[in-house]
């Protein structure tokens, strides 16, 4: 078994790490950049290192200052977390030279399905369902002009090193190829150090389905089912839910078994998704592979009661997997929401800043992995995911429900996060349906912020009344140790 981990990362996702590492009986170790000097995960650990400063290139991406510390401190093991260098094969190479366990899949592996071109050459090997479009790289616009020409409009131009929506463009009509092409290349080149690109059928208004798998050293692998993860924002996922509301038995299980299928062709070992696209008729095809764990792998752990992390890295220790397919079952509904320090009122820009006050919201079945804490500074340097909300229910009714009351009581002042466009999102008549695809938000954002607005002026009327009422007592002077947000000030105030 590991005896030691550094956590190449930070916030709520390197606090969850180390949380499965020790109640496994793990030494922890956690890396800090200067932004990060006051961050919660470096506490968690039972050792902290400096690794540089603020921008991730000098810190969080520096291959080299990380392993390093790996080595002085006798770490036997580094797991990546997601982001970073979670999909990095140059750095899991580099890790398993140095003589220490990647807790993730193999470089060679990572390498295969971190170029998606690559990826569907594989998959088409496998007679894998593919979305039609180019196989091989080619910088010749002619041959994106006959593949959009052979398919038909619309179509999708994608970065074949990178994910996020980072390099991806739509394209509607032939004259608008070749600037699209251009630009997403240079988007590539800029965000993934690759102007690689391709082509391939846009699928109207599909469901984003991604099937967890686990897989061990020795050719042993299971499914964990699905989750739902068509609501999404610029391409970014922000609410995920399992079991989708889309999918029947059958084709549940006939997805999980081709998620099987694709990751034994590249050899797969450890944790990582096979993500798909279904479209109306229930037709699925490969999108890509997340060659680490997932930012919503907390759902799937709701609903199956299998600690995704804590296998991670019995399975990186060597050990085989000791679960069985016919053991693994569906239970309830589980939804996720993405806690981010955006503005929801300035198009969801971030939103750095101290955080003046902070609530979680408690009760059963609810479950809050967060990297933050009262008082502390929301950097500008990383990405604006705070914490994940995650409730659990016997239904989906009840787990949306459920969700909407955790985030009537979930609190964070001094910055801004969009709890209402959440919430808005969940009271949607067609969300409550289960009617779900990759453009929800983008097809309701007139109907969801008009809903808000008017939550708006109901809050602001409530608190109007109870100040009214109970007008709060004048204070000459506070100190910034003892400044209460107005939660504290109201505090007989239930929400809203």
């Amino acid at each position: 078994m590991i005896k030691k981990i550094l956590v190449a990362n930070r916030g709520e996702i390197a606090i969850r790490v180390m949380r499965a590492a020790k109640e496994l009986g793990i030494k922890t170790v956690s890396v800090y950049s200067e932004a990060d000097k006051s961050s919660p995960h470096r506490f968690f650990a039972d050792e902290s290192y400096f690794i540089g400063s603020s921008p991730a290139v000098k810190s969080y991406l520096n291959m080299e200052k990380i392993i390093d510390t790996a080595k002085s401190c006798k770490a036997d093991a580094i797991h990546p977390g997601y982001g970073f260098l979670a999909e990095n094969s140059t750095f899991a190479k580099m890790v398993e030279d140095a003589g220490i366990i990647f807790i993730g899949p193999n470089s060679n592996a990572m390498a295969k399905v971190g170029d998606k071109l690559m990826a569907r050459e594989l998959v088409k090997s496998a007679n894998g369902p593919l979305i039609p479009g180019m196989i091989n790289k080619s910088e010749d616009m002619k041959v994106f002009q006959n593949f959009a020409g052979k398919i038909g409009y619309p179509v999708l131009i994608k970065a074949a090193m990178g994910g996020g929506g980072k390099g991806m463009r739509i394209v509607r009509e032939k004259g608008g190829l070749k600037d699209a092409v251009k630009a997403a290349q240079r988007e590539s080149l800029s965000a993934f150090g690759d102007n690689t690109v391709y082509l391939e059928k846009y699928l109207e208004k599909p469901h984003h389905i991604e099937v967890q798998i686990l897989f061990d050293n020795y050719g042993n692998g299971v499914y964990l089912f699905e989750r739902e993860c068509s609501v999404q924002r610029r391409y970014q996922k922000i609410i995920e839910e399992s079991p989708s509301p889309f999918l029947d038995d059958n084709l549940r299980k006939k997805m999980g078994e081709t998620a099987i299928k694709i990751a034994k062709t590249v050899k797969y070992n450890n944790a990582g998704t096979i993500e798909f696209l279904v479209d109306k008729d229930k037709h699925f095809y490969f999108l890509e592979v997340n060659a680490r764990v997932q930012v919503e792998h907390p759902v799937t752990e709701m609903v199956t009661g299998i600690d995704i992390v804590r296998h991670q890295i019995m399975l990186a220790s060597g050990e085989k997997l000791s679960l069985k397919q016919q053991q693994i079952n569906l239970n309830g509904n589980a939804i996720e929401s993405r806690i981010y320090a955006e503005d929801e009122d300035n198009n969801f820009a971030p939103s750095p800043g101290k955080i003046t006050y902070y609530k979680e919201p408690k009760g059963p079945n609810i479950r809050v992995d967060s990297g933050i804490k009262e008082g502390y500074e929301v950097s500008p340097f990383y990405d604006p995911i705070l914490a994940k909300l995650i409730v659990w229910g016997e239904n989906r009714e009840i787990a949306v429900n459920r969700m909407l009351s955790a985030l009537s009581q979930y609190r964070i002042e001094g910055i801004k996060v969009p709890f209402n466009f959440l919430r808005n999102v969940f009271l949607h008549p067609e969300f409550q349906k289960g009617h779900l695809h990759t453009h929800f938000i983008q097809e309701n954002t007139q109907a969801l912020f008009a809903r808000r607005k008017t939550k708006y002026l109901n809050q602001a009327l409530a608190i109007y009344a109870y100040l009214t009422i109970n007008p709060p007592q004048r204070v000459s002077s506070v100190s910034s140790e003892k400044r209460t947000g107005v939660w504290r000030t109201l505090s007989n105030w239930r929400g809203f």
